[in-house]
């Protein structure tokens, strides 16, 4: 009788037996193909081992001719020392090369050496001995040459630093005259003979910088030129925009400065040019080179008063605050070649001799009397006693852009008064508390 149920049965393993035998079918193949991989390894390697290794050979590369020191932008004639004989009984080569130990053409019998020694041997060495005693002479001779230099640079320093010259500086203007773009050309040739800054320095890091007085508004600076005290620019700088009357007001402002890496720009000197001193115009202008000498800028004010200022204090005990209101100042000496000055003023507060606040104004353009109007307040540690360790330094400077700004006059107020207003000042605010006390005051050095 048929069953059903076993031909199903049977049906179903068909499949499971047909992966068995492809699984074992691939596991076989891969087996011979890692083991033949295996053999063909090691069978190269064994090839490797057994292939004879070349000897190595060194080539030694001819020495070339050493050059003479005392050659170069001197224009002597250049002179090359030739190498000694060999002791081996080798004869140089032509051009003072040594011979390759690889080439036998080159070597000779050991009964030939003697020969060759006796014969080329004095001779090489005494030529050798005179060209080395030649190019030290000449060396010595440079070196005395060069020291000589160096001396006479420094007598020339010296007399500079001495005689207090700054050198001169070159300049060209022109004046295009256009409709639409009038421009004003000021080219900046070069400086010559600028001082060093000691004895021991005799060269520099200089470069100029150019304004146009009275406005300073166009300000512009050539290219530092590293170690020379005779520096050439050659640079052209162009001011658009200025009409033909206005070139009778302005002045060219030279400064020649030296710079620093690691501190401040050093102030040579500066020249000023007014441009209604020649006439513009001329076509013969556009070809004159401009020769003047640098002047030393004029820090400190001689002969008249550095002004006066009107500053107002109040004391809080209670919020432990001191308020400063700088009002005005009037009488400031001339800054400027206009005959003006940029003023601010720079308050310190300090405690126990340190500074521990700054405050400062506004700046005030182009006047001699400046109404700043400008109140600041202080903290004042706590302490009932505190106010006597407190000082104000109040410093009114000339603003420049171009330079560093100069101060004009100083007060000291507090622990570090010294001036008879002051003091007074200072004493009617302590026993006034609370109240508003305003005072003029002169302005010194």
């Amino acid at each position: 009788m048929f069953d059903l149920t076993w031909e199903l049965k049977k049906a179903g393993r068909a499949p499971i037996l047909s992966i068995l035998v492809f699984v074992f079918v691939f596991v076989l193949i891969t087996r011979y193909i890692w083991e033949y991989w295996k053999r063909y390894e090691k069978q190269r390697d064994k090839l490797k081992n057994n292939v004879p290794q070349k000897p190595v050979t060194l080539y030694r590369r001819p020495t070339p001719a050493v050059k003479s020191p005392a050659t170069g932008a001197t224009g002597t004639v250049c002179h090359y020392l030739k190498k000694s004989p060999s002791p081996t009984g080798l004869s140089p080569t032509s051009g003072g090369n040594s011979p390759s130990p690889t080439n036998p053409n080159q070597q000779k019998s050991p009964k030939d050496s003697p020969t060759s020694e006796e014969t080329s041997g004095p001779s090489l060495a005494e030529e050798s001995s005179s060209n080395t005693s030649n190019v030290e002479n000449e060396t010595s001779a440079t070196n005395t040459k060069s020291s000589v230099e160096n001396t006479t640079n420094k007598i020339t320093t010296s007399q500079e630093i001495l005689t207090g010259s700054l050198g001169q500086l070159f300049f060209n203007i022109r004046y295009k005259k256009e409709k639409e773009k009038p421009t004003l050309v000021v080219s900046v040739i070069k400086c010559q003979n600028l001082p060093a800054k000691d004895f021991n320095q005799t060269s520099l890091d200089p470069y100029v910088k150019l304004q146009l007085l009275p406005d300073k508004q166009h300000k512009v600076k050539t290219r530092v030129l590293r170690k020379t005290r005779n520096p050439v620019y050659e640079e052209d700088f162009s001011f658009y925009g200025i009409k033909i009357n206005q070139l009778q007001s302005m002045i060219l402002h030279f400064i020649v400065l030296t710079f620093d890496r690691y501190s401040r720009d050093e102030i040579i000197g500066e020249v000023f040019f007014p441009l209604n001193s020649i006439d513009i115009m001329k076509e013969e202008i556009t070809n004159v080179m401009f020769q003047k000498d640098i002047q030393p800028r004029n820090l400190k004010v001689k002969n008249e008063g550095r002004g006066e200022i009107l500053v107002s204090l109040c004391w809080q005990p209670v919020a432990n605050r001191l308020t400063v209101v700088i009002l005005k100042a009037r009488n400031l000496p001339k800054m400027d070649v206009t005959g003006l000055a940029d003023p601010y003023v720079k308050i310190y507060l300090t405690y126990k001799n340190q500074r521990i606040a700054k405050k400062k104004t506004h700046v005030k353009k182009r006047t001699l009397n400046p109404v700043f109007n400008e109140s600041f307040v202080f903290e004042i540690p706590a302490g009932e006693d505190e106010i006597d360790y407190i000082g104000l330094e109040i410093l009114l400077l000339d603003w420049d852009r171009v330079t560093k700004n100069e101060v004009i006059g100083r007060l000291e107020m507090g622990v570090k008064g010294v001036c008879t207003t002051a003091i007074r000042h200072w004493n009617d605010v302590r026993k006034s508390p609370r109240r508003q006390i305003a005072d003029w005051h002169k302005l010194y050095e």
